[in-house]
């Protein structure tokens, strides 16, 4: 299953030109998979393309945090609907990123609501390396960037990208409505009820958002993540999801291990739902029953709405253990490492 059919059970349709099928690449669902170390693990069959950017890092003995920055560089030039400077804009017509990025000493760094910088997962380790904040976000993000060397890009939609937002613009029927602050009802009722908050699906069936997100395991047993989006799309300008929270969308520690997610990031953040992952690991439970357990949270609170939307989280452990579970069929993950040099795909299980 390709990513943007991933965040596809149940909403509106965007084609997804990114993850491609791989030929000979099985589709199996493995639980307490214990992998050879260094590896690399994304999100998704295109996943395969961030882990070819990780690897040879790891392969030369490298660190973990060289490789999943080099991971979500990968992934930010490659062009597609839900990463990187080309992917579809909010409603307003505007690409906004999110990344992340940490090591498994609690060094980390990240960047929200970013405009016109092509690589921010660089500037999330730029904000890590270099200031005493975590998160900077917006215009001072930009300003920081900048500053330190990222060049401004134009800003102007890709082809695809203007093709399916001015589609969706029809459909929608958006319209600002001033004083909107003021209204004491949400949404408002001249506001056409939902229009107001994304889509969970498109007309195809598929899932509206999905995250490349990517953990790596060193020779040295030194863990690293990143995760990098330009988050749902058509969302309303200024919305965040999980990608740029610490905690939320990745957590990273030596002592017990790794995870991330994709999906509706406002459910993610709910449950602080990667460190929920790595606590259970921390507590004794395998990467696949850490996932499990933080999917049943977001089904526990919501049933009815869980049924309508996707959220996957994908971990390992320190001792280099793998394991994924979804609210939803059809969340996959690559795994690289020099027993699967090209890469390999599963399918994690799933609530439903």
């Amino acid at each position: 299953m390709k990513r943007r059919q991933f965040l596809t059970l149940p909403l509106i349709g965007v084609p997804l030109y990114f993850a491609r099928e791989l030929s000979g690449q099985g589709r199996e669902q493995r639980s307490n998979l214990k992998v050879k170390t260094p590896v690399v693990v994304s999100t998704w069959d295109s996943g395969i393309k961030a882990n070819n950017a990780a690897w040879p890092i790891l392969e030369k003995k490298g660190r973990s945090l060289d490789a999943v920055e080099a991971a979500g560089r990968a992934s930010e030039d490659e062009p597609s609907c839900c990463v990187g400077l080309q992917a579809w804009p909010d409603r307003d017509g505007r690409v906004t990123l999110d990344a992340s990025i940490m090591e498994g000493d609690g060094g980390c760094g990240s960047v929200s609501f970013l405009e016109r910088i092509r690589h921010p997962v660089s500037v999330a380790r730029k904000v890590m390396e270099t200031t005493p904040h975590v998160l900077l976000s917006g215009e001072g993000a930009q300003a920081f960037a900048v500053a330190n060397g990222f060049p401004l890009e134009d800003g102007r939609l890709s082809p695809d990208a203007e093709k399916e937002w001015r589609k969706w613009l029809e459909k929608s029927n958006y319209k600002p409505i001033v004083n909107i602050e003021n209204r004491s009802s949400w949404p408002p009722a001249d506001a056409g009820g939902s229009e107001l908050a994304p889509p969970y699906r498109f007309d195809d069936g598929s899932f509206n958002h999905d995250t490349m997100a990517t953990v790596a395991l060193d020779s040295c047993g030194k863990m690293a993540g990143m995760v990098t989006t330009s988050g749902m799309a058509f969302k309303m300008r200024g919305r965040v999801g999980d990608s740029p929270i610490i905690g939320a969308g990745m957590f990273v520690d030596n002592e017990a291990g790794a995870a991330v997610s994709s999906g509706v990031g406002e459910e993610v953040i709910r449950i602080c739902g990667t460190h929920t992952v790595v606590e259970q690991m921390r507590m004794g439970r395998t990467p696949e029953q850490a996932c499990r357990e933080a999917v049943r949270r977001i089904v526990k609170r919501d049933p009815a709405k869980a049924r309508e939307l996707q959220v996957g989280f994908l971990a390992i452990s320190k001792k280099g253990e793998i394991g994924a579970f979804a609210v939803q069929k059809g969340f996959t993950y690559s795994v690289t490492n020099a027993e699967w040099p090209k890469g390999k795909v599963f399918e994690s299980k799933s609530y439903f």
